[in-house]
């Protein structure tokens, strides 16, 4: 339920690969560098808050698409994390829990679509068209 809700990418943040870390560093950075240049000239920030903020905002987005970082769906407090969830599970019942692979289906995945021109068939089967 909670793979398919969130549709997370990765397992946790450890599984990312370094690639689509500098990726979306870089996104993120020309993201805040547009919005500072966007504030008036007294207002903008150093380059230094501009990094703290690329870090907090890098493990905000890392937080929504590692499974065992996200809110688990349900969650009483709406707090608990999927990794804690696991690993109180665990504890209750002596064993040890720990999520390898996730797979995650999503409805018309894979199924190509026909493209078909209705004018034009209708054309043939009249004999206009050949």
């Amino acid at each position: 339920m909670q793979v398919a809700a969130l549709n997370p990418k990765f397992i946790s943040s450890e599984d990312i690969s370094e690639d689509y870390r500098n990726h979306e560093k870089e996104i993120l950075l020309a993201q805040a560098m547009k919005e500072n240049e966007e504030l008036p000239e007294g207002k903008r920030k150093p380059q230094e808050i501009i990094e703290k903020m690329l870090i907090g905002r890098l493990n905000k987005e890392f937080k929504e698409i590692c499974l065992n970082e996200q809110v688990y769906v349900k969650a009483e407090d709406g707090k608990q994390t999927v990794a804690q969830y696991l690993h109180r599970l665990a504890r209750n019942n002596g064993a040890n829990i720990k999520i390898k692979k996730i797979v995650r289906f999503e409805t018309g995945e894979g199924i190509e679509k026909k493209n078909e021109n209705f004018a034009e068939e209708v054309a043939k089967q009249a004999g206009t068209l050949k």
